[in-house]
């Protein structure tokens, strides 16, 4: 079992960052794939990011060059940050943990474009 919270969503600018956090508790991060999905208004939620236990990392076609994502598994967590952000990537961005016995999911947290 895993617990996941995410923080630093907010209002931004077109153009701005904003860096996500996503920490755990429980078992180590190192031994899932984690990763970031999001959620607009009215839409299906779909991937952002993700790493792989190996290290391998998948960007949405949406996102790349412009988000990043990391893993700290000395402070169990995952980061994404997110630059040049566009009113499109307004969303619930939810942080994922995937393991053979299942996925956790967070509260997730709220980031809004304004253009």
């Amino acid at each position: 079992q895993v617990q996941l919270v995410e923080s630093g969503g907010g209002l931004v600018q077109a153009g701005g960052s904003l860096r996500l956090s996503c920490a755990a508790s429980g078992r180590t991060f190192s031994d899932y794939t984690v990763g970031w999905f999001r959620q607009a208004p009215g839409k299906e939620r779909g991937l952002v990011a993700t790493i792989k236990r190996g290290g391998s990392i998948n960007y949405a076609d949406s996102v790349k060059g412009r988000f990043t994502i990391s893993r700290d598994s000395t402070k169990n967590q995952v980061y994404l940050q997110m630059n040049r952000l566009k009113p499109e990537d307004t969303a619930v961005y939810d942080c994922l943990a995937r393991a053979v016995s299942g996925d956790y999911w967070g509260q997730g947290t709220q980031v809004t474009v304004s253009s």
